[in-house]
């Protein structure tokens, strides 16, 4: 098994990519080890000292570490995600299931007459930055429009990357604003 490492913009996350499926539905962000407890890989990778964070996309895992070093965090976590796919082990535990798809990690808020607005939104988000964001390992859900901003959140090595702000501010706030005339700014949650 060969699995394929990409820096990503955040410099203190990894991206690693098995070759096969990760989550066939939706993304998982596990921010620390007591959340780890449904995976047996984000088990594996949390018992590594240094790391700090894992994220589950459709094809990817992403790794965030603390203050360690790469030379010799990469190497561990290539042997647990390949040990860990080898085995045929699931990714989530049984009573664990994988989270709903898009958008489905908490409350949105939004007023009803923004319905329309909100769909276009959500579908300029599905279509044009998710691919983005994910390429760089993570991954971005909307959580609100409320009086012309847009609330997202960031996850994965999108979470705490230096370049989270000007991705938000540059890219994505532009690019709402000349197809969305109705949003006047984006937010971080």
């Amino acid at each position: 098994m060969f699995i394929e490492t990409e820096q990503t913009p955040n410099p203190a996350t990894l991206k690693f990519i098995p070759g096969r499926p990760v989550m066939t539905e939706g993304t998982l962000d596990i921010r620390d080890a007591a959340g780890a407890e449904r995976s047996p890989l984000a088990q594996a990778l949390f018992s590594i000292e240094g790391v700090s964070g894992v994220f589950f996309g459709a094809d990817f895992v992403s790794v965030t570490k603390d203050g360690s070093d790469w030379a010799w965090l990469k190497p561990a976590i290539l042997g647990a995600i390949m040990e860990h796919f080898t085995s045929g082990a699931p990714l989530l535990e049984a009573g664990h299931a994988a989270p709903a798809a898009y958008g489905a990690d908490g409350d949105e808020f939004f007023d009803d007459a923004d319905v329309d607005t909100v769909d276009t939104i959500k579908d300029l988000i599905e279509t044009r930055v998710r691919p983005a964001v994910a390429g760089d390992g993570g991954d971005i859900t909307f959580k609100g429009f409320k009086d012309g901003i847009v609330y997202l959140k960031m996850k994965g090595a999108c979470a705490g990357c230096p370049s989270s702000t000007a991705t938000l501010k540059s890219g994505i706030q532009n690019l709402l604003k000349h197809f969305v005339p109705e949003v006047h700014a984006v937010e971080q949650i």
